[in-house]
């Protein structure tokens, strides 16, 4: 089967009876256009199936284009097809459109991948920076571009960031655990390295430390290794002399590899257990998690990058958004 050609300016003109320049300024600033003369260029367009090259449009005005881009990890992890989800509603309600590049969660792909959207002379860049160095692209913030950090502040960059509230997240779940007389609270988390997990084994130790256990390595896990399977990592834990009564997982895929692994040994009702990040089975599960929108994280990093734009000199900005604990059951288990 033969494809149909796309229909161009000049075919919407010719059908609407219109001049090019007349169909260009329809698109442009149709305010400028008579009524009459914009519902026929419409009908026209409608007919052929026409689109207008919005990107190709703004890049021949020489200005930033009405598309941003968005760095991702990969597109399995509902994280980021959240937060991506959250950029596109609120672009899209503003007239913008978005670019989505992933990186596999590779920190060699991340500036090859993000030097490809900036190539594209796109109105701003929002990244999920997995790379230890963000100063490459300090340039194009120069030249005007903004970048908006999300979950993660860049390394060596002036730029907007919006990120969770990890320590106090996890302090919280720590805390609600020694009340319930939990003393051997553990901590699984692959990878350990990034700024996210950093935080929480920090708000994690300081709420040990609150209650007077200092002493935590030996009920802590903190792998950088991605070839790890998570139930490994905490079958590990489970199994060592004085083994935790109650455990954080440090993220949605630990949450899952617990659960495995809890399930591998025979002890479905095994430690209390609380993982960051809520995933879509764990209410018919009953697995308590610490939550947050990533939705709303993907909304509030594109305005952000919106309120950037209009105000390109301002002093930089770092969000905070807020977790909260959604109890389920595995996380209100009593300690001995």
């Amino acid at each position: 089967m033969p494809v149909q050609q796309r229909a161009t300016l000049a075919d919407v003109a010719r059908l609407a009876g219109v001049s090019t320049k007349t169909v260009s300024r329809v698109y442009a600033n149709r305010e400028m256009v008579a009524p009459a003369t914009v519902d026929a260029v419409l009908v026209a367009a409608k007919r052929l199936r026409f689109r207008p090259n919005s990107l190709a449009r703004a890049l021949r005005r020489g200005g930033s284009a009405n598309v941003f881009g968005f760095v991702m990890g990969e597109l399995g992890n509902p994280f980021y097809y959240g937060v991506a989800a959250g950029i596109e509603e609120e672009l899209s309600r503003r007239g913008y459109a978005l670019l989505v590049a992933t990186t596999a969660d590779s920190p060699d792909g991340e500036e090859r991948v993000a030097d490809a959207l900036l190539a594209q002379r796109i109105g701003a860049l929002l990244i999920i920076p997995v790379a230890e160095d963000q100063s490459y692209m300090e340039g194009e913030r120069h030249l005007g571009t903004p970048v908006i950090a999300i979950d993660r502040p860049a390394r060596n960059l002036v730029a907007d960031s919006i990120v969770l509230a990890n320590r106090q997240g996890v302090f919280e779940a720590v805390s609600r655990l020694l009340a319930l007389g939990h003393r051997r609270i553990g901590y699984a988390c692959n990878p350990a390295s990034v700024y996210t997990q950093a935080e929480r084994v920090r708000g994690y130790r300081e709420a040990m430390a609150a209650h007077g256990i200092a002493d935590t390595a030996r009920w802590e896990r903190l792998v950088d290794d991605p070839a790890t399977a998570p139930e490994r990592i905490v079958a590990d834990l489970l199994a060592a002399e004085d083994a935790p009564t109650a455990l954080i997982t440090g993220n949605n895929r630990m949450t899952v590899g617990a659960l495995r692994a809890l399930g591998d040994l025979g002890v479905p009702d095994g430690p209390a257990l609380i993982g960051f990040d809520d995933f879509d089975t764990a209410d018919v599960l009953g697995v308590s998690v610490i939550a947050y929108d990533p939705v709303d994280l993907g909304r509030k990093a594109a305005r952000l990058a919106l309120e950037r734009i209009e105000d390109p000199t301002g002093f930089t900005r770092q969000i905070e958004l807020p977790t909260r604990i959604v109890e389920r059951g595995s996380g209100e288990r009593p300690g001995p």
